[in-house]
């Protein structure tokens, strides 16, 4: 399946990555998938699309982002939301007159499925704890890439490698973010979970032994 861009960023845009992941998904046959960190929402409506080839209607997507920087917010890393196309500013700017981050965008973008989808607007730190793990079992982790934030995102997500599922990790490759393969490969160490290492480091895919 070919992972489609729709006009807006995503961090998956590296040649060959986004179906990388799509095709990681698709060995899973996920029914109810948890994306932290939905940024633009184009891994959003991929996985959506694909959850769709499969089961049609019979699936549940579960996003959550920060949708916007505020002080709550303010030691987070939080992707550039700003364009290098200068096509793509005006689009969003003065013809659409919307930013493509905030969660309404992020709806419209992901209306096609609106009775399968339930966006969340929040801090994992805060958020993840209220939501149910035990009816996941899939979850893609890329939201915030600080370490504590990582370390407490994935303990949440813990009930789900217990029940057989499956937590992807982005980026655990990346320098300027240490947080992130630290806070990894402490969890997968402590509780004796598989960890393998995949898409030229790019992706730590998480389960149970």
């Amino acid at each position: 399946m070919k992972y489609k861009k729709y006009f807006r960023k995503t961090s998956l845009k590296q040649k060959g990555v986004g179906e990388f992941f799509l095709e990681e998904i698709k060995k899973k046959r996920p029914k109810v998938f948890l994306e932290v960190g939905v940024f633009h929402g184009v891994t959003s409506r991929n996985v959506c699309e694909l959850l769709y080839q499969i089961h049609k209607n019979d699936f549940k997507f579960i996003g959550l982002d920060l949708f916007e920087k505020n002080n709550e917010n303010k030691d987070e890393i939080i992707p550039n939301t700003k364009f290098s196309s200068p096509l793509k500013t005006i689009w969003y700017r003065y013809i659409k007159r919307e930013d493509p981050y905030s969660l309404s965008a992020v709806q419209n973008l992901l209306s096609k499925f609106k009775d399968n989808v339930h966006l969340i607007k929040g801090n994992s730190n805060k958020i993840l704890k209220k939501i149910d793990m035990s009816k996941i079992d899939y979850v893609f982790l890329d939201g915030g890439h600080e370490y504590s934030t990582v370390q407490n995102d994935l303990d949440c997500c813990k009930e789900v490698i217990d029940n057989s599922g499956t937590v992807l990790c982005d980026d655990y490759d990346l320098t300027y973010a240490p947080g992130v393969k630290q806070a990894i490969d402490e969890f997968t160490n402590k509780y004796k979970f598989k960890c393998k290492i995949i898409c030229n480091e790019r992706f730590a895919k998480i389960e149970k032994n």
